[in-house]
């Protein structure tokens, strides 16, 4: 089995374990985190250097992720836990009481793998930009990622973190958008268009790469040319095309599935499109 084969049967039982997760609680956001299956799987088991093992908040020595758009947390806590956060039996507890496993992913619960509560949107490139500045000063080598959403460019502070990335050339940081197109209120041209993205930051001193973020080769292709482009200089922007709802056809291409779980029918509608590949939970 090729290396890109393995990833994608990750990808796949991620993509299993969110749908379960999401309506085993009756609550949560499938469509994104069903859209970033992929890139948390190339992110996770391919690329990020880091410690499953060894959780430490400050993660001195190792590559840090961020996910600004909290509401994902499905893809985020399944890529945790079959990567070796926590026990994967844990995902049964999503969003119930006292669960680690919250909507959106919090620091209190003192959950593995999570650095910074998120959720609210738009902070999370300003966290990322002072970890990578913390990592200069420390003469850490190590890289900082962040993902963002589409519909959080829409969101005032983005820009100001982005401006102040490029114009101090923090260049140990890996931004990625998810650019599927769809926010909770409908398809983002219609609730506010983001222009031209690519060259609103470009112009800010970023270098873009367009990606797709649904083909697992090139993920893992342009992840390790990202890592190969850091501290030259300018930091680094994946704008990653994906499709909402990814891997599950009546899921794909719609707002709808933003926010909203399945139900028994269409959760056995989605699981007999998704191989079991490493195991439930």
């Amino acid at each position: 089995m090729s290396d890109i084969t393995k990833f994608q049967r990750i990808a796949t039982q991620i993509r299993r374990d969110i749908v379960r997760m999401v309506h085993a609680c009756q609550s949560g956001h499938p469509g994104g985190s069903l859209g970033c299956a992929d890139l948390f799987t190339a992110l996770y088991f391919s690329e990020l250097n880091h410690r499953p093992d060894h959780f430490t908040m400050d993660g001195e020595g190792e590559d840090l992720f961020f996910l600004s758009n909290g509401h994902i947390s499905p893809v985020f806590y399944s890529a945790l836990a079959r990567s070796g956060y926590f026990p994967v039996s844990e995902l049964a507890s999503f969003r119930k009481i006292h669960s680690r496993l919250q909507g959106h992913p919090a620091t209190l619960e003192e959950l593995p793998g999570v650095r910074v509560a998120s959720g609210s949107l738009g902070q999370g490139l300003s966290v990322a930009i002072g970890a990578a500045l913390a990592k200069r000063l420390n003469n850490d080598p190590s890289l900082v990622f962040v993902l963002m959403g589409d519909g959080e460019q829409q969101e005032g502070q983005i820009w100001e973190a982005a401006l102040h990335a490029g114009s101090r050339k923090i260049d140990n940081l890996i931004a990625i958008i998810d650019y599927n197109g769809q926010q909770i209120d409908g398809a983002v041209d219609d609730v506010m268009p983001l222009g031209d993205l690519k060259g609103k930051y470009e112009s800010f001193g970023w270098k873009v790469i367009p990606i797709n973020g649904n083909d697992m080769q090139q993920l893992i292709k342009e992840l390790k040319m990202a890592r190969q482009g850091a501290n030259k200089g300018v930091p680094q922007l994946l704008l990653m095309k994906t499709e909402m709802g990814q891997g599950v056809d009546f899921m794909m291409g719609s707002h709808k599935w933003h926010g909203i779980p399945p139900n028994d029918e269409q959760l056995a509608d989605a699981l007999s499109q998704l191989e079991e590949t490493l195991g439930d939970y």
